[in-house]
């Protein structure tokens, strides 16, 4: 059994629950020992774009930001698919402390030593 896990994400604002909880699993994960990383596919990417965390809540009450600067601060690696970002005009200025650009390479090289969760 691997400790390593990807969580994929491929929604954003448009989803606030579905996305909130990828951040919030990163999170469990992390403080359950794992070597935890976040990569953000579509409109994922959104979620490393500063300032679009500040009103995004699950139902369950959990906060985005929160749960997002618990990664910053523990350096949980967030990856913003490069050619998703590019396509949505969000540049690597644009990113958040922590976050930078990943490739279709490096998430697939992560994933084939690691536990997947995909939301």
């Amino acid at each position: 059994m691997t400790n390593n896990v990807v969580i994929t994400v491929s929604c954003g604002t448009d989803d606030p629950n579905r996305a909130t909880r990828a951040i919030h699993l990163a999170t469990v994960a992390h403080k359950e020992g794992k070597n935890v990383t976040l990569f953000l596919l579509d409109e994922g990417v959104y979620l490393a774009k500063i300032g679009l965390l500040d009103n995004l809540r699950a139902a369950t009450g959990d906060v985005a930001d929160d749960l997002m600067t618990y990664l910053q601060a523990n350096e949980v690696p967030v990856l913003a698919c490069t050619p998703c970002a590019k396509a949505r005009r969000i540049t690597e200025s644009d990113l958040i402390e922590g976050a930078r650009m990943g490739t279709a390479v490096e998430l697939i090289r992560l994933s084939c030593d690691a536990t997947v969760i995909s939301l």
